[in-house]
C-alpha cells in the first residue's frame, strides 16, 4: 500500500459505529471521450471500508497525493 492508503487505513474512524480501523482498496476509472478508448485511467479513488460494519467512504487520490500535511489533515477529518 502507498503512504496515503496506509494513513487512511490507520486514521480511519467509522462515522457509523465509531470503530477504528479500515481496509483500503484503489479504483481507477476512465473519463469520457478518448480516454475511454485508449484505456487511460485519469481518475483514481481510495475506498476506505470499516473493518467492523463495512461502512465505506470514498477519497479522491489526486487531491490527497501531494499533501505534506496529510496526517494532520486526516486527524482533523476523522476526529473533528
Amino acid at each position: 500500500m502507498s503512504k496515503v492508503e496506509d494513513l487512511l487505513a490507520s486514521k480511519f474512524v467509522c462515522a457509523r459505529c465509531i470503530h477504528q480501523g479500515a481496509t483500503v482498496q484503489r479504483l481507477a476509472m476512465t473519463g469520457t471521450g478518448l480516454s475511454r478508448f485508449v484505456e487511460f485511467h485519469p481518475y483514481r479513488y481510495a475506498f476506505v471500508s470499516c473493518t467492523n460494519c463495512g461502512y465505506t467512504e470514498v477519497y479522491n487520490l489526486e487531491i490527497l497525493k501531494d499533501r505534506d500535511d496529510l496526517g494532520t489533515f486526516l486527524d482533523l477529518l476523522f476526529v473533528g
